[in-house]
This record gives structure tokens, C-alpha cells and sequence, in this order.
């Protein structure tokens, strides 16, 4: 197994509610700005290893966030995904960052577009890499692996906190064995996740990031499930920033038909085919991925529209 080195910088801030939001940094201190928002599961170091060394040569902030219920995350239940918008915003704050880029993974890409509805006046850009779209709403699709969650939320919503706790012990339990056991997954996956999980330094990343994330709870991706099952609290209409959609026509997880769809009922969006690629399919793609970004902005913005919803005080 290859070493994969350590972040930057990690810490924690507060947000609403006495709770705390933990972070990790990647790239320069003083750089562009850009949140990556982790994956279902997943947690704050779930960064490439190529997008950290192209913020390093490019002089990007590359900064990883747990959401709630992972890492060093205070366990919560956000009303809607647009309601996390309000912690992004004190975390950005606690960093002295007035604008940035954000850009979002899979079940991040919620969240993703969630920041650019509710702060078009920060948001540069927003990055969605193979993302979840919505159960519900105008928005709304069938299929993929997504359409179980409704069955699972109402059991969830009963057991997500002890269940939380009872993953990271599991986890814990198998770590010897976690580099076969994420070895083993890749060989039953199409052809370009695996050949990605079967390189070392992507393998070593995966690994360091699930092990750091699991420490004391595992939350995070059970309250995904449960929130994507519920209107998300905006629409595709609000989402006014510049969004650009990568996705895989091979992903097995979240149909390359979702972000077909999803990109043509934003306002303002590209949509790339990753040609023969599958669900982490982002991933390879990270350094295309944030150069693209850093051609969106800085501009000039419109006054803010409302959505619908807005963040919780």
C-alpha cells in the first residue's frame, strides 16, 4: 500500500447550535479557495491525490469538509440540504473567505448545488462529479441506486445515531483487513472503478479517508439517505452560479441519464460524458475538473434570488 500523505492543515469551527464542522486543507495557504465536498460515504481527506499536488502547482485551497456525523463532524440532521448552506456559511467566514468554488462528489453533489442557490454571491462556480439527483420535487427522476433510499429513511430516521456509532466500532474492528476488503470491492465493479481502486495512491487515499472518517462515528451517509429522500429545499431553477457536470456513461450507481437530466434544467450548466467510465469516475478527472472551475469567475452577480427555503438560523 502506498503512503498517502497528510493534510495541510485540519481543524474544526463552530456552527449553529454549539455543534462543531471539521475541515482539511490541501494546496497553499493563500490560494484560490475551492470546497470538495466528499462522497456517500466518504469524509473531509477524500481528495485525490492528483487535485492535491495541481493545487500545489497552481496555487489552489483545496479545503475537504466533513458533514455531520463524520470525522470530527457533531452528528446532526439538517432540515433539507439547502439548510447545511448556513454551517458552509460560518466555516467560510472562520477561514476569511468572502468567494470560492465548490465542488461536489456523488452524494456531495447535493450539497454542492445546494451553495450555489443559496450564495450566488460567493459562489464562482460549482463542480458536480457524477452527482445524486433529486427523489422529489420538479426536479425529481427514477431509478438508479437512490431509489431504494425512501424504503430505508423511516428505519434510519429511528436508528441513525446508535447505528452511527455501531459502523465506526465495525470498522474499527476490520481495519487490518480494510486494504483487501476495498480490493475485493473493486474487482466486482465495471471496469473503470476498478482499474481506479487498483492504484496504489488512489487505494491509499480511499483507505486513509475512510479509516480517519470512521474514528468515532459514522453518521454522515445515513443522514444523506434520509435527506435525499426529501425535497432538497431548492430547485434546479435557483442553482443561478455556472455549474459544470461531469459523469461516466458507465455509472452503476447514479445513472449517466441523471446527470443528463439534471444539467439541462439548470440555468446555467455544462454537462461532459466521461466516456466508458463508471461511478468514481470524478476522480480522474480531478485536475480538469478544478481548471475548468478556475475559469469561472470572479464576476459580477446579481442580487440574490430567493429560494425555496432558506438556511436555519
Amino acid at each position: 500500500m502506498a503512503d498517502i500523505e497528510r493534510p495541510r492543515l485540519e481543524g474544526s469551527v463552530a456552527v449553529r447550535g454549539g455543534r462543531r464542522l471539521s475541515f482539511a486543507e490541501f494546496g497553499t495557504p493563500q490560494g484560490a479557495p475551492v470546497f470538495w465536498l466528499h462522497g456517500t460515504p466518504g469524509g473531509r481527506r477524500q481528495v485525490p491525490v492528483e487535485a492535491r499536488r495541481f493545487a500545489l502547482e497552481n496555487d489552489l485551497r483545496i479545503i475537504g469538509v466533513d458533514r455531520p456525523g463524520i470525522g470530527t463532524s457533531t452528528p446532526h440532521l439538517y432540515d433539507d440540504v439547502l439548510d447545511w448552506t448556513g454551517d458552509l456559511t460560518l466555516l467560510a467566514d472562520n477561514l476569511g473567505l468572502d468567494t470560492f468554488r465548490v465542488i461536489g462528489l456523488s452524494g456531495g453533489g447535493p450539497y454542492a448545488l445546494a451553495a450555489g442557490a443559496a450564495l450566488p454571491e460567493r459562489v464562482h462556480g460549482v463542480g458536480v462529479l457524477g452527482g445524486v439527483a433529486p427523489t422529489k420535487g420538479a426536479d425529481a427522476i427514477r431509478g438508479g441506486l437512490v431509489e431504494i433510499a425512501p424504503y430505508a429513511a423511516p428505519v434510519l430516521g429511528a436508528v441513525r445515531l446508535p447505528l452511527s456509532y455501531a459502523l465506526a466500532a465495525g470498522i474499527r474492528m476490520v481495519r487490518p483487513l480494510a486494504g483487501v476488503a476495498i480490493g475485493t470491492y473493486g474487482v466486482f465493479q465495471p471496469r473503470g472503478d476498478r482499474e481506479l481502486l487498483a492504484r496504489p495512491e488512489f487505494k491509499a487515499m480511499f483507505l486513509d479517508d475512510l479509516i480517519n472518517g470512521a474514528r468515532f462515528q459514522v453518521g454522515a451517509p445515513l443522514a444523506d439517505i434520509i435527506l435525499f429522500t426529501k425535497h432538497w429545499g431548492f430547485d434546479a431553477a435557483d442553482v443561478t452560479v455556472p455549474v459544470r457536470w461531469w459523469h461516466g456513461n458507465d455509472d452503476h450507481i447514479i445513472p449517466h441519464a441523471h446527470g443528463v437530466h439534471m444539467a439541462a434544467r439548470l440555468p446555467d450548466a455544462v454537462f461532459a460524458t466521461i466516456d466508458g467510465e463508471s461511478h468514481l469516475s470524478g476522480m480522474n478527472v480531478a485536475t480538469e475538473v478544478l481548471a475548468t472551475l478556475m475559469e469561472l469567475g470572479p464576476r459580477k452577480v446579481a442580487r440574490k434570488r430567493t429560494v425555496s427555503g432558506t438556511p436555519k438560523a
